[in-house]
């Protein structure tokens, strides 16, 4: 089968097309024919500088939507001809930019029927992300103002969509270009972060979603009602007092069967679409890993593969 293949850290130019075995299914996995794989900011960091200490070759790539090709033993959920979509094995390797992914099949979950391939290849990593900082963290509830930054990239356009579906107030922060977009799937307010501080325009949040970590997580924290929480994405460092007023912390995104089949329900709903906003072939993965380490996608860039 074709997978993508890098033998050392690097550029986008360290991608290559390469040939290997197709995995076979162990025990409780499936074996899923990928249709598309999705991208996120993780792939490319850990293609430029290493992740959970797995040393190349390897392959990146978290996001699947395909069709079960075989089932290994015990398992009862899927059988050849389903089409399922997942984020298996995060934070090990799962060689999601590959024709073949074999995982366990508590990884996926059956693809919405209103999602193309494509789009659901889009969902599983993000999507999670957004659902975990706000229902399992944070436990958004209707009437709470929450707070997303980046809230046109992949994480935020998922994490307003699902704190307005909890019934929450939401304000996202996005350049002005994308106001349009961050309006039309949710947003109550929009702030341009580039001419306006955020932290003079927005007050008294119950809940912030920060993919952006770092400086951000600080500032963030002073826009936080007493009691609040702040949910980052990435590290970032807070002053004691801060931690003391808040419930304030970094999370990484688990493989969560209940949260796939929480987001399929949002999907089915009609309360959570994903945006995707590039696709390429898997031959030209470094293109759009070029485009993906920008960080100004709207939406998901996604790799198609059969």
């Amino acid at each position: 089968m074709r997978i993508v293949i890098q033998d050392e850290l690097g550029g986008p130019e360290v991608l290559r097309i390469g040939e290997v075995e197709r995995p076979e299914p162990g025990l409780g996995e499936i074996l899923v024919k990928v249709h598309a794989a999705g991208t996120n900011p993780v792939d490319w960091k850990t293609r430029t500088f290493g992740f959970g200490g797995f040393e190349p070759p390897f392959t990146v790539g978290w996001d699947v939507s395909g069709t079960v090709e075989a089932v290994g033993g015990g398992v009862r959920l899927y059988r050849p001809g389903d089409e399922v979509y997942g984020m298996p094995r995060f934070p090990k390797l799962a060689n999601g930019y590959a024709e073949y992914v074999a995982a366990p099949a508590r990884h996926f979950d059956v693809k919405p029927a209103r999602l193309s391939h494509v789009e659901a290849a889009a969902l599983p990593l993000a999507g999670l992300t957004a659902h975990q900082a706000l229902v399992d963290v944070a436990e958004v509830r209707p009437g709470q103002r929450v707070l997303v930054h980046a809230a046109a990239g992949g994480v935020g356009h998922f994490a307003v969509q699902i704190a307005k579906a909890k019934g929450a107030y939401v304000i996202g922060t996005a350049s002005a270009g994308k106001h349009e977009f961050v309006r039309a799937i949710g947003a109550d307010e929009v702030v341009d972060y580039r001419t306006v501080d955020f932290t003079e325009a927005v007050s008294d949040v119950d809940v912030v979603v920060d993919p952006i970590g770092e400086a951000y997580a600080a500032r963030s924290a002073s826009v936080v009602k007493d009691g609040g929480h702040l949910v980052s994405v990435m590290p970032g460092e807070l002053s004691e007092a801060e931690q003391a007023r808040i419930t304030a912390g970094y999370m990484m995104v688990e493989a969560d069967w209940s949260g796939m089949r929480a987001l399929s329900a949002l999907v089915e709903a009609g309360r959570l679409t994903p945006h995707v906003a590039e696709t390429y072939p898997l031959e030209a993965v470094a293109e759009a890993h070029e485009s993906l380490a920008t960080g100004r996608t709207t939406g998901k860039i996604v790799l198609t593969v059969a």
